[in-house]
């Protein structure tokens, strides 16, 4: 079998970082440079790097705490990330490298988030069976509820009715290029009521990213009269339109708002994707479900699928010694 040598990120590795993402068969825009950095006083880096020689064939966006290495603790799903040309050994090998470097470098666990299935642009759950090889441990799943466009899907009567209402208030849907009066007077007001918790991104860091990634990340809000009462902030990827942030006004939410809102977005703006990501209703680290909040995404036609977080020993590189017939 094929060795594979592994070194960490350096700042000189950012042009190939990016070359590299933009022809994997598992990346979004998430893993560019530009968004990993967004916050990198906040995560010290310990992105890793596979090479086949001289040529890259894997990534790993990753930070590091103490001795344990996570698939970055800043973006929603990480885990390797690799081209088409791959194979399944060559994935398992790939990924004896990374434990094998990160035990020899004193690091005892690596924790992993993957990536959800539906923003691969091929099949690509190599490191699955990885984990699997290597006694990972899962310690957290989330539910995602997705539209999949390929599919009929059926609204609720309830949603269909809350939709005419919406439509007979007469409020009006624009997509905008600032944040400002969605994150100061929507969403972080109502984060700080009801969770007391803040945005992942300040209203700096999302506006940013929206400079650096005009076309992926995008702002709708919903207006009565010239006031703003609900909106939802999408990344789009290739093949998913995810919804970062949904957040109305509580005093306007049975007028409406969010669900002609909705209704815009799954059956005009996005039509053309191949899935349509509610995210997640979960809490306390996967282990509650917020009931309402799920029903209301499930009420649109989507349906779940999961995410996975694994923990897994870096000593058990050994483990993969031996797999390979």
């Amino acid at each position: 079998m094929k060795t594979f040598s592994v070194k960490q990120y350096q700042k000189n590795d950012f042009e190939n970082w990016n070359a590299f993402i933009g022809q994997a068969k598992n990346a979004t825009f998430l893993f560019h440079r530009d968004f990993m950095e967004y916050h990198n006083d906040r995560f010290e880096d310990y992105s890793l790097i596979v090479l086949d020689g001289e040529k890259w064939v894997a990534v790993l966006p990753a930070n590091v705490v103490g001795n344990s290495v996570f698939s970055h603790q800043g973006l929603t799903y990480g885990g390797l990330v690799y081209t088409e040309k791959l194979k399944l050994a060559s994935v398992i090998e790939i990924f004896k490298s990374v434990l094998l470097f990160l035990n020899e470098n004193k690091i005892v666990k690596l924790h992993l988030k993957l990536i959800p299935s539906i923003y691969n642009q091929k099949p690509a759950e190599e490191l699955n069976y990885a984990l699997f090889l290597t006694e990972a441990q899962l310690i957290r799943r989330d539910t995602l509820a997705v539209i999949d466009f390929s599919q009929q899907n059926s609204w609720s009567k309830l949603r269909k009715r809350s939709i005419q209402k919406g439509i007979s208030n007469d409020f009006s849907i624009k997509e905008v290029n600032d944040f400002e009066k969605f994150w100061d007077e929507i969403l972080i007001p109502n984060l700080e009521q009801k969770h007391q918790a803040k945005p992942v991104h300040s209203l700096e860091e999302i506006t940013k990213l929206k400079v650096l990634f005009p076309k992926n990340i995008r702002q709708f809000n919903v207006y009565e009269g010239g006031t703003i009462i609900a909106g939802t902030t999408i990344f789009e990827t290739s093949t998913v339109a995810h919804c970062q942030y949904i957040s109305g006004r509580e005093d306007k939410n049975e007028l409406g708002g969010l669900d002609v809102l909705f209704q815009h977005l799954i059956s005009d703006i996005f039509k053309h994707k191949r899935f349509f990501d509610f995210g997640i209703s979960n809490e306390n680290q996967g282990r509650k479900l917020n009931n309402g909040l799920s029903y209301w995404k499930e009420s649109f036609g989507a349906s779940t699928i999961v995410q996975d977080f694994y923990e897994v020993e870096t000593v058990n590189y050994k483990l993969l010694g031996n797999v390979l017939k």
